[in-house]
């Protein structure tokens, strides 16, 4: 009975178990996925003309990437805290707009609307944020792979929760809204408690690998099989019976990972007693009480940073390792001896935890800010507007290229955490040069969509969708590396600002005037040539006509633009990593000799 209350404690604090519990999350977090679908009921419910809609938009937008203050909660309050606090938003946001479109409240303003949707969908800022800075802790030096599993879960939400809603088959779509209030909620109240630090450098197995194997299984399956019924289900007509059915192997596909930490706690493995000798020494500082020279050990190593002779970043990895540690080694002799004093260092250096206000001043924050601003703002803006784009092309059925784009992103995610892991872990070159590759694939995607060629809707949305969801991996794992783990949660929350920020310009100025320009063009074009053939009469085209723009010229510019615009981004992108290859081979150097 003893030897099973302990396998139980283990599984209770099981590392992996975090990162499931923190999958299951991030699957029903991602509710401003199908705004779109509930957009329908609240425009007509309320007799909002399109206008007025895209101002709701615009606020789920904001909700999704303004998360200072989810940010700064998860550093004072325990991540249960910040799970219940975004819990809350959600369920009152959405639940008091669901009471609105039924008629159980009285209608709101549209400002007073536009605040629900903003504290309704900011609610998941609080459920990306925990679920991140919990799992990076507990997978130090697997940030890649978890990362992007975890955004991968998130951008799937949509597609999961627009399945759950088919089975369950409510009467009217406004029950949708009451499940995206409620469902989310529920299963982070239920959860919330799991998802915390447990120590996860102290639990490193030789069987990770293994468990990383299998996790990355269930992802590749999930999307092959969310693909195929996704295009089942918009192509023919399916019964009920078969949409619950697709549903419960849904459910088992989700619920597949805790496979892993059920074995890992219940299997006859034993501890290897040398786990912890084998951790860097600041790991195993973190594990027990910090030694007092901690703060003059980081002292000496940062002015070896700052004094080392330049050429010994050109030696080889193994060469350059030995050669800082002798200069490490020498330098603390000399100060205990009195011989030099050593500066207190300013600031942080790359690697070491900085808050945000430290990072606001340093060059490449800014630089992964602007290269995320220039590549994912131009994949959002593909994916805003890739109904009108698939229909200028003359596709009719555009929900095809959408549940496309939905599953490639998720790959992309999983796929940017995959490799980029192996560049630093293999390599110990730097993440950020694997963000320059995808955004130079974003550019050859751009390029398709410009040209209108047969079939180039496929290849754009899926280039687009893999270089897109690979930023989402990519960027919280090189920010944790160069900026630390102690404020992780500001600092990616305000990365995520760039965002809309990209997709307000690109989207809202450039696309969009482009598009209006080229569907007035048209316009004119087909007015003149109906006057010519004396077929237009008083009163066949009025004022209030709705401007359609058809062919490839239609987003041929703006294509070509957010072409350059992904080219620039990887230029930054290289930047940042010719200035962080010390600091990547510091970090991952050694793990290699």
């Amino acid at each position: 009975m003893g030897r099973l209350k302990e396998r139980f404690q283990a599984f209770v604090n099981n590392r992996w178990l975090v990162f499931v519990a923190a999958m299951w999350i991030q699957s029903c977090a991602g509710v401003g996925y199908i705004f779109g679908s509930i957009s329908p009921v609240i425009k007509s419910s309320l007799n909002y003309n399109q206008r007025q809609l895209s101002k709701l938009g615009v606020a789920k937008d904001l909700g999704d990437s303004v998360g200072f203050l989810a940010g700064s909660l998860s550093d004072r309050l325990p991540l249960w805290g910040a799970l219940l606090v975004g819990a809350f938003q959600n369920l009152i946001g959405y639940g008091w707009v669901w009471l609105i479109v039924t008629g159980r409240a009285p209608v709101l303003p549209l400002w007073a609307m536009c605040i629900l949707i903003f504290v309704g969908n900011n609610g998941e800022t609080y459920f990306n944020t925990a679920a991140l800075v919990s799992c990076v802790q507990n997978f130090p030096k697997s940030r890649g792979p978890v990362v992007g599993i975890l955004k991968g879960f998130a951008g799937l939400s949509g597609a999961i929760l627009t399945q759950i809603y088919t089975m369950i088959n409510f009467p009217d779509q406004a029950s949708l809204i009451f499940m995206i209030a409620v469902g989310p909620a529920m299963v982070v109240i239920a959860l919330m408690f799991i998802i915390r630090p447990v120590g996860g450098h102290r639990q490193v197995r030789p069987s990770d690998g293994l468990s990383f194997t299998f996790i990355y299984s269930v992802c590749l399956l999930l999307a092959a099989y969310l693909m195929g019924v996704m295009l089942l289900e918009d192509l023919v007509s399916v019964s009920h019976t078969l949409v619950t059915i697709f549903t419960v192997i849904l459910f088992f596909l989700l619920i597949t990972p805790i496979i892993v930490p059920i074995a890992l706690s219940f299997s006859e493995e034993p501890r290897d007693t040398v786990e912890e000798v084998l951790l860097p020494k600041s790991e195993q500082q973190e594990a027990g009480k910090p030694e007092q020279s901690d703060q003059e050990h980081e002292v000496i190593f940062s002015e070896v940073e700052d004094e080392k002779p330049v050429e010994v970043d050109l030696l080889p990895a193994s060469e350059r390792q030995k050669r800082i540690a002798q200069l490490q080694a020498e330098l603390f002799q000399a100060a205990a001896k009195g011989a030099v004093r050593v500066k207190r260092k300013r600031g942080p250096h790359r690697g070491e935890d900085f808050t945000l206000m430290q990072a606001l001043i340093k060059a490449d924050f800014w630089l992964i800010f602007f290269s995320l601003l220039l590549g994912s703002g131009s994949g959002l803006t593909v994916i805003d507007n890739l109904g009108q784009m698939s229909q200028s092309l003359g596709y009719d059925n555009t929900h095809i290229f959408v549940s496309m784009i939905s599953i490639w992103n998720f790959l992309g995610r999983v796929g940017g955490g995959y490799f980029s892991e192996i560049i630093v872990r293999d390599h110990a070159y730097p993440r950020p040069v694997s963000m320059a590759v995808a955004q130079l694939v974003m550019a050859v995607g751009h390029v398709f969509f410009a040209m209108g060629w047969p079939g180039a809707m496929y290849i754009g949305t899926l280039l687009i969708g893999l270089g897109y969801g690979a930023h989402w991996a990519i960027v919280p794992a090189a920010a944790s590396e160069l900026f630390g783990l102690k404020k992780f949660g500001a600092l990616y929350n305000f990365l995520t600002l760039a965002n809309p920020a990209g997709s307000l310009v690109f989207s809202g100025v450039i696309a969009s005037s482009i598009y209006d320009h080229e569907a007035e063009k048209q316009a004119h074009q087909h007015h003149i040539q109906l006057q010519m053939s004396g077929l237009l009469f008083s009163g066949l085209y009025g004022q209030d006509e709705v401007l359609k723009c058809e062919g490839s010229v239609c987003f041929f510019l703006t294509s070509m633009i957010m072409s350059g615009f992904c080219v620039i981004a990887a230029v930054l992108s290289m930047i940042l990593v010719y200035r962080t290859k010390t600091v990547y081979a510091n970090l991952y150097g050694k793990s290699r000799t």
